[in-house]
């Protein structure tokens, strides 16, 4: 155990990872040394920062829990806390099962862990984080909550309803940020298309993407969490006519039979769903797409699946991922509908789904072969240097391989590459400009 040290263990999404960074600025400030998702935590303190969305992170984040119970009962660390999603929303289940934790906190109160350890918020360092990412890319949350209600889903039920942040706060972290020499953003929020309605009524995503790209110094935007009932298309004008706003859009579909959609209270039908993809490719040319897909949602049949399948082989997505549906507590799914689905059915469905997916993205990864591509490094890793093109998100997307022994290249630093092979998941290419 390593006094005057806190580890803090961040489970689940980057909203999370932006409130593990907060905490982690406000305990450095006040005289501790933080370390984030050490290996082997040994800290005097460990906070874990749990996820609650799903059945399989729920279960994740409770392991953790677990085992760092056990290694305080060991003495390896001194005191464990709890915040985030799970803690939010399953406060009084956690106490009772899990008791040698020694504090709980939610989504939003995290912050009184400080008093509770006998200190306070730094006021000079309030809104300032601590990165944990590579020092050139930054996640930004321009709002919490959501209020679009889908019949599966307990994030409303965690975090509430929207609150977008006021975008003079947005813009003055991301001026900060490229002052501390962070030049890739990605724009991260449950929804973010909703930014702005509760404060006027009026969407103003786009004229906040717009605004940040004029900040001199930022390199790229990406942007995450779409959704796809009144897309604000102006938000795509954006994307084509600043450079710097990356042709990158993550949209979560979930689904494409009118069936599905109505029962997951998603307020879109297939035919404008593919309107709107056609619409974003004619808009955007070259728009790599991220969306993520569900099946097994109760009364999903083959009909549906199969009419998902097709809607896959139309859309060919860049990016893809999926994920068998599990009932949620709260939800209006869980209350309401029978979870008629066999799990042997589910994960059939998803694998078929994946390995369609999967002969698609080889395909996309092959037509970028031949090309010159904008790099960004962000490491090295063993014989090669690995980056991303503007059409990757850090942790989630195809990277860019380059060979090491052809000569040094700088982390965060931008380069152009010559694309000289492909496989089902990386690039692999040779610089040919520095920039």
């Amino acid at each position: 155990m390593k006094k005057g040290q806190i580890d803090i263990i961040t489970m689940g999404c980057s909203k999370n990872l932006v409130d593990s960074e907060l905490l982690k600025k406000q305990i450095e400030a006040n005289g501790f040394v933080c370390k984030h998702d050490a290996a082997h935590p040994q800290g005097e303190i460990v906070v874990v920062n749990t996820c609650g969305f799903i059945a399989d992170a729920k279960e994740e984040s409770i392991r953790m829990i677990l085992e760092l119970a056990q290694a305080k009962e060991e003495g390896r660390i001194g005191k464990l806390y709890v915040m985030g999603c799970l803690s939010q929303r399953y406060m009084d289940d956690l106490k009772r099962e899990i008791p040698q934790v020694d504090g709980y906190y939610g989504k939003f109160d995290y912050m009184q862990l400080l008093r509770d350890l006998g200190k306070e918020e730094i006021a000079s360092c309030a809104g300032v984080r601590s990165l944990t990412t590579p020092g050139h890319y930054a996640y930004v949350k321009i709002s919490e909550g959501c209020d679009r209600n889908c019949a599966y889903c307990a994030i409303p039920v965690i975090t509430g309803h929207h609150k977008s942040r006021p975008k003079e706060d947005v813009l003055a972290e991301v001026r900060r940020l490229v002052e501390d020499g962070v030049s890739e953003f990605q724009v991260i929020a449950q929804e973010l298309t909703y930014y702005g309605l509760d404060i006027d009524g009026q969407r103003h995503i786009a004229d906040l993407i717009s605004d940040m790209a004029d900040i001199p110094g930022v390199k790229w935007i990406r942007l995450h969490y779409a959704y796809p009932h009144q897309f604000p298309m102006e938000l795509l004008t954006v994307m084509r006519e600043k450079k710097n706003v990356c042709r990158y859009l993550d949209i979560a579909l979930q689904h494409i039979s009118d069936h599905m959609l109505e029962r997951m209270h998603r307020h879109v039908t297939a035919e404008e769903t593919r309107q709107l993809i056609t619409e974003m490719r004619q808009a955007v040319p070259g728009i790599h797409l991220r969306t993520t897909l569900m099946v097994g949602f109760p009364g999903e049949t083959d009909e549906d699946f199969e009419q998902l399948m097709d809607f896959v082989r139309w859309a060919r997505f860049e990016r893809m991922g999926a994920f068998a549906y599990s009932e949620e507590e709260d939800t209006y799914s869980g209350m309401h509908y029978e979870d008629d689905v066999p799990e042997d059915v589910k994960q059939d469905r998803l694998a078929r789904l994946m390995a369609l997916q999967q002969k698609i993205s080889t395909e996309v990864q092959a037509q970028k072969v031949g090309k010159v591509m904008q790099v960004v490094i962000d490491r090295k890793e063993g014989a090669y240097y690995v980056g991303r093109t503007e059409f990757s998100s850090p942790e989630v997307d195809p990277e860019v391989l380059i060979d090491a022994s052809a000569g040094r290249l700088r982390r965060g630093h931008y380069y152009q590459v010559l694309i000289n092979d492909s496989d089902e998941f990386d690039l692999y290419g040779e610089v040919v400009k520095p920039q």
